[in-house]
């Protein structure tokens, strides 16, 4: 198995898959059914040995609680990490005016990650099937995300004091692999812009590693300030970046109007960076 059958199983999954639409019996409205959440992703691959994971335990950029790639799998030879691009449907929903997000998004959101999941049990399936042990770090039971609940820091294993963070970061590891760099709001700019969501896989299968764009982790970032203006909460500025608090605060908001979906997204549209690495 190399990178282009990896490519075209994710491919021919995304285009097949009815779990990419949304089904008239969960549709938050008629406009949304049978939408497509995404389009065709695109793959990048690093070393499960690579150094630059040794970077990813400083506490200036995730902390001690990361597990690398072999911490979750002993003889794992590569990282597989892809970014699912979201449809223009899903785009332009969200990029009508308005604080809330749209509904389109918020299957995007919630949808769109169940089927992150769905694409990363497949892969991994498939590589199992063909004789290399492998894992989606972010679906082990071992993973573990705090997004702001200061009450869990302590009964988080390796975590204790972590927030906003977790022991698998999906935009790090993307990084490391060769799809892109990070973005003012701290969301992740492919090729592909930073309007998707992000999965990976750990393998023993043994792969040629893609190299980093850049050793500067806002290459793709022209710092343009177009997600600053669209945040509804005011959550990011150029002089110090994303306040994670205010974003949480807000999402927490959309929770209660639109439960069980959640989201905002507002930075991810209407903004150069949104399909594409914008010129600087």
């Amino acid at each position: 198995m190399d990178k282009l059958e990896i490519l075209k199983i994710a491919n021919s999954f995304v285009e097949e898959s009815e779990q990419n639409k949304i089904p008239e019996g969960i549709a938050l409205s008629e406009a949304v059914v049978g939408m497509r959440i995404f389009e065709n992703p695109i793959l990048g691959f690093g070393s499960a040995i690579d150094p630059y994971f040794e970077k990813l335990i400083e506490p200036s950029v995730i902390g001690p609680h990361f597990l690398a790639p072999q911490q979750w799998l002993p003889k794992a030879k590569t990282v597989i990490s892809f970014f699912l691009p979201f449809t223009d449907v899903v785009k332009k929903g969200n990029s009508r005016e308005g604080v809330w997000p749209s509904e389109e998004w918020l299957h995007g959101r919630i949808e769109g990650q169940a089927f992150v999941v769905k694409l990363c049990q497949h892969i991994c399936a498939l590589l199992i099937k063909a004789g290399y042990k492998s894992l989606s770090p972010s679906l082990d039971e071992r993973f573990w995300a705090n997004a702001g609940n200061k009450s869990a820091q302590q009964s988080i294993p390796g975590g204790e004091g972590a927030i906003y963070t977790s022991n698998w970061s999906e935009r790090h590891i993307a990084y490391v692999c060769g799809l892109g760099t990070f973005g003012l709001s701290k969301g992740f700019i492919t090729e592909k812009g930073i309007a998707g969501r992000i999965g990976s896989i750990v393998t023993e299968l043994e792969l040629s590693p893609d190299p980093r764009v850049s050793d500067n982790i806002y290459e793709n970032c022209s710092m343009c300030g177009a997600c600053v203006k669209n945040c509804p909460a005011s959550a990011i500025s150029l002089e110090t970046g994303k306040n994670h608090l205010r974003c949480s605060e807000f999402v927490d908001k959309t929770k209660e109007m639109f439960q069980p979906r959640y989201g905002c997204g507002k930075c991810q549209v209407r903004v150069p960076c949104e399909s594409s690495i914008p010129k600087r």
